[in-house]
């Protein structure tokens, strides 16, 4: 991320609106162990000449001497300088404030959640749910502005009804980590259509072969959905076309998927590999967004139609 996109407007509103609501920012870690999570303590001066580092003064002040520095004293402390940060430290340093780690009540890290988002909208970054940990969310920014996914925000509309709380869970990582994990992105889109596909075949109680893979699922999707209304001219061809347009967006978003496997930054790979970018991810992204928003909308269109012939 660029470095200070969010306003120094936007961080003292909410550092102004932390100390309003009262809360610990630190949750329930000692107040070093939490700014360990993000700085190296040991490498930061002491402004306390008894003390070789920020550790040192830190546990003197707020510890030992029981908090002579008032309790927000991280927020004008040049040493770690939240005021004008880049962008991607102070995200981070709000997303711990509520990682379940720190503050594990569920209810009060989403609505501590809600406030920073009612602040960081107006320079164009939010706060989102990225993963989960034993069933609780571990939060991640991210800048809206840059981040033009094509057809996320349609495919979260179309597929509101089906499977809602697992795909909506896959389209928000999906969103979260286009910038931030291009590898997390390219991997959750790969997931978004095997998901739609097994959704619908699932619902047409079709039989999945065990071993179907991305394409086979596609494949197998677009021969139950049949895919051109049932009155327009040469529909065999018509249909071949689609299929063909379809298995290509589906190999799209697997071709991208292999290349994160075979050119990521893990599993042992040469110290100088680098992953992929943010570019391949909207590619991947965009392109399985596309396909899935089709094949959800030709089921819905295909049901609607047997309702419509059973009043009859």
């Amino acid at each position: 991320m660029e470095c200070m996109k969010i306003s120094e407007l936007t961080r003292r509103d909410i550092t102004d609106a932390i100390m309003a609501e009262g809360f610990q920012w630190n949750g329930r870690f000692e107040e070093t162990e939490f700014l360990s999570r993000l700085f190296d303590l040991t490498k930061l001066p002491s402004y306390d000449g008894r003390f070789h580092n920020a550790s040192g003064d830190i546990w003197q002040h707020r510890v030992n001497n029981l908090h002579d520095w008032d309790d927000n004293w991280i927020f004008s402390d040049d040493r770690f300088n939240l005021m004008g940060c880049e962008d991607d430290l102070f995200l981070r340093f709000l997303c711990e404030t509520i990682h379940p780690v720190i503050r594990p009540d569920v209810t009060e890290a989403e609505r501590i959640c809600q406030l920073y988002n009612s602040f960081l909208k107006n320079d164009g970054f939010e706060l989102v749910e990225r993963t989960r940990l034993s069933g609780k969310p571990i939060y991640i920014g991210r800048y809206v502005g840059s981040l033009p996914s094509p057809g996320v925000q349609i495919i979260k509309q179309t597929m509101s009804g089906i499977d809602a709380s697992y795909v909506t869970q896959q389209i928000t990582r999906m969103e979260a980590s286009v910038l931030n994990d291009p590898g997390l992105a390219i991997g959750t889109a790969k997931e978004l259509v095997e998901t739609c596909c097994r959704t619908i075949l699932h619902g047409r109680e079709v039989e999945i072969p065990k071993t179907a893979d991305l394409s086979q699922l596609v494949k197998l999707t677009s021969r139950e959905l049949q895919l051109t209304p049932d009155d327009i001219p040469d529909q065999v061809k018509a249909s071949e076309v689609i299929k063909r347009l379809l298995s290509n967006l589906a190999s799209i978003t697997q071709g991208v998927a292999e290349l994160r496997n075979q050119y990521g930054t893990g599993h042992g790979k040469h110290a100088h590999s680098k992953g992929l970018t943010p570019r391949h991810a909207k590619l991947a992204v965009g392109a399985a967004s596309t396909l899935a928003v089709f094949l959800v909308e030709t089921h819905e269109v295909r049901n609607n139609k047997l309702q419509q012939a059973g009043k009859k």
